[in-house]
């Protein structure tokens, strides 16, 4: 079969028409996921081992297992063992799996982050009579998030990509409208190379984002 240029252009107005389901899915999954990391973070660095431990582990499963199974898990899995998880629809699925994930990766980042600010900050907030806390909020907190800023935009490049796959608890995203397209046209390869470029251009769009805020940053501190 030769490449039909008009099933090509027609599956877009499908593709379009779903993205708001995708962006949205991403939009959430980040913002809760960044919250999320920076409590799993403080978690990491607290005083008390057995805390230390346990959200170590949290970071280290899922990073470790890939999403596909954490969200067959959650929705399918899960609801056999609390009857009352049934009742949760793909998209706040989606939302909640993938926000969890984002935050262990984005715990690992401002974990990093954080280390990478000279310790000579926190003595010298010390010094001028800032509690740790002050310290933290004040000082080494927001050098941190300078830092954390790129690695976090390739995080949520990945939350985007990572949307693919919600189709599989029957969430109508780009992807999914696109299989259910494909399959009543058979014109595969020409509505799943349309939603390529669609992922391509929204995480081209979320990378140039991202050096914005980078460099809005960059330009702040060097003002201050």
């Amino acid at each position: 079969m030769l490449f039909q240029i008009e099933a090509f252009w027609e599956a877009f107005p499908t593709i379009i028409k779903a993205l708001p389901i995708t962006i949205s899915v991403a939009m959430l999954s980040m913002a809760a996921g960044l919250v999320l990391a920076l409590g799993v973070t403080f978690l990491r660095r607290s005083s008390i081992g057995f805390i230390r431990q346990v959200f170590h582990i949290y970071v280290s499963f899922f990073r470790g297992t890939p999403l596909m199974v954490q969200m067959f898990l959650f929705f399918f899995g899960l609801p056999q063992l609390f009857p009352e998880l049934a009742k949760i629809n793909a998209y706040a699925a989606s939302v909640v799996v993938m926000s969890i994930n984002a935050s262990a990766y984005g715990s690992e980042v401002i974990r990093s982050a954080l280390n990478a600010v000279p310790k000579g900050q926190t003595e010298a907030a010390l010094s001028i009579g800032l509690t740790r806390s002050q310290a933290m909020f004040q000082i080494i907190l927001p050098q941190a998030m300078r830092i954390a800023v790129p690695p976090l935009g390739n995080t949520f490049i990945n939350l985007i990509q990572g949307t693919s796959i919600t189709f599989m608890l029957g969430l109508r995203d780009i992807m999914g409208a696109s299989k259910m397209r494909a399959a009543s046209t058979y014109r595969f390869f020409e509505i799943y190379l349309a939603v390529g470029l669609v992922y391509w251009i929204l995480t081209f769009l979320a990378a140039k984002l991202n050096d914005y805020i980078e460099k809005q940053l960059t330009f702040s501190a060097e003002r201050a």
